[in-house]
């Protein structure tokens, strides 16, 4: 706030400190000004006569905790924070295979009845084969090989599995005698799973500070009150019982927190 001694002026700072105020010219020009800095917690601070193209650095101090004869502070400490982040995971199911052949006899002339070898001159023949991984899964990693035969003498006319998917296929040529091939794949199915994390606060005089990502769900912060292990869920409009804590956007992927220890604690 600012003051003349007769008129007060009120306003109140947003998460970063940043705040604006607004006074009449007779005002500034009639006596000198204080400006007024409060904050719950911290002893009063007063600037007398600011001037206006001037940047100040306020260090306000704690004020301290009304305390009873011979009551010490609780200690807070041994400070983490938890929270779960939803993971998309691939997990082995299985595998597929399938052997299949291509039936064909060599050294017959093609006369131009298709199908043919790729340079016309021979009778060829063509097959395919196909597997499907079922319902939510998918192969990856297919592959075909030739394991019988005069493989040199076949070619596949369609790459189906190469990719993956759900289902995958294949389709040979062979323009000699019959081949045998074999089809395989790995079968995967994709799941979202809670992935739980864990991040140490930046503490600053009576603050505790940490940021997490904007998906984080179910945060937690584990701490140690006067030695004894406690877990303490935060959300918004809801903080430990020994500190008040704010939450703040950074950007669209993250969330700040800002807890303040209230009187009668102290971080150790």
């Amino acid at each position: 706030m600012v003051s003349d001694g007769t008129l007060v002026l009120r306003t109140k700072s947003d998460n970063d400190g940043a705040f604006a105020l607004t006074a009449r010219r007779s005002m500034i020009r009639r006596r000198p000004l204080t400006l007024k800095i409060r904050h719950a917690g911290y002893l009063p601070y007063d600037i007398p006569d600011p001037a206006g193209d001037q940047l100040y650095v306020v260090q306000m101090i704690p004020a301290p905790a009304p305390q009873t004869p011979n009551q010490a502070e609780i200690r807070i400490g041994n400070l983490s924070v938890r929270y779960t982040l939803k993971t998309a995971a691939s997990v082995d199911v299985g595998s597929g295979a399938k052997v299949f052949q291509v039936v064909n006899k060599g050294n017959v002339p093609c006369n131009r009845r298709k199908p043919c070898s790729p340079d016309g001159r021979w009778k060829a023949s063509i097959n395919a084969a196909q597997l499907d991984a079922g319902p939510e899964n998918e192969f990856r990693n297919g592959r075909v090989s030739c394991i019988a035969g005069p493989c040199p003498f076949t070619r596949i006319e369609h790459d189906a599995f190469s990719r993956g998917g759900r289902v995958i296929s294949v389709t040979v040529r062979d323009w000699s005698d019959t081949t045998t091939f074999l089809l395989q794949a790995e079968a995967v199915r994709h799941v979202v799973t809670d992935a739980t994390r864990k991040t140490y606060p930046v503490i600053f005089a009576r603050t505790l500070n940490f940021s997490l990502p904007a998906a984080a769900e179910g945060t937690c912060i584990e701490a140690e009150v006067d030695g004894t292990p406690i877990v303490f869920p935060i959300m918004p409009n809801v903080s430990p019982g020994w500190a008040r804590c704010e939450t703040q956007n950074e950007t669209e992927n993250s969330m700040l927190y800002r807890c303040e220890l209230k009187p009668g604690y102290e971080f150790r």
